[in-house]
């Protein structure tokens, strides 16, 4: 008995670590891509918002983002996010403050506000502007994941990878590989 839960502990060790190395091969693969020039649009993904200041992974998230359209000011800039729980005002509306004091004109900016997850970022953008091709911006680890959504929307997507902080890396790693996972099971 001992013996057979031992090769099912063994087993069940093997594929975790085969997933867990697959998968950030994935993660590090996506997030190494550079995104075209002059794509027409920028997506940056929400997330959290402390009171109304960008958390780090957001500020990582919109200074990325920021960098691109300097160098693409064709480019229109979408903010999405709504409003999570001790967030006083939506991931978009905060987005939208850093971009303007930046001084990226109000005109080159689109907002999406009513989401709460990366799908509906996704689904609600391209439902309210059109989207069909756009540069996906979000810290490193969540891109893999956010491409694979854009391409089941059918969103032609380029990644742009902002860094992710060190302070929360291995919660939000952790948190992506169960999305992943809940993501290939549910379709």
């Amino acid at each position: 008995m001992r013996k057979n839960i031992f090769i099912l502990f063994s087993i069940l060790l093997f594929f975790s670590i085969i997933y867990v190395s697959y998968t950030y091969m994935k993660i590090k693969q996506t997030a190494s891509i550079k995104p075209p020039k002059n794509v027409s649009y920028i997506i940056v993904l929400g997330a959290k918002v402390n009171g109304d200041q960008l958390s780090k992974a957001l500020l990582y998230r919109a200074e990325t983002a920021f960098d691109y359209w300097e160098k693409n000011q064709s480019s229109t800039i979408i903010v999405t996010g709504g409003k999570g729980n001790g967030e006083e005002m939506t991931e978009a509306a905060a987005l939208l403050n850093f971009f303007i004091e930046q001084g990226v004109p109000k005109e080159r900016i689109l907002v999406e506000d009513k989401s709460t997850s990366t799908y509906e970022n996704l689904q609600y953008t391209k439902t309210l502007f059109s989207i069909n091709e756009a540069v996906i911006v979000s810290n490193d680890f969540h891109l893999f994941r956010a491409l694979e959504i854009a391409k089941e929307l059918k969103i032609t997507a380029y990644p742009l990878a902002a860094k992710t902080p060190k302070s929360v890396k291995l919660v939000l790693y952790f948190r992506e590989y169960a999305a992943i996972m809940k993501m290939r099971f549910t379709k």
